[in-house]
């Protein structure tokens, strides 16, 4: 498979590795929001559904 390679690297991380990543991707998100201030112009409804839609997979595949 194309992932083979990326999934043996990923199962090398450990939690607080995960951990850190998604610390990463969060101050990522925040320096973007500060760079571009009008995407935090929108309804929060919007976070929300943007939310949903993002988790509807990976909680398919968590679920079944």
């Amino acid at each position: 498979m194309e992932f083979e390679w990326a999934n043996q690297k990923i199962s090398k991380l450990k939690y607080n590795d995960m951990q850190l990543i998604k610390i990463a991707v969060a101050g990522f998100v925040l320096m973007i929001a500060k760079l571009w201030p009008t995407i935090l112009a929108l309804e929060w409804y919007w976070y929300l559904a943007i939310m949903i839609v993002a988790m509807i997979k990976p909680m398919y595949k968590v679920f079944s």
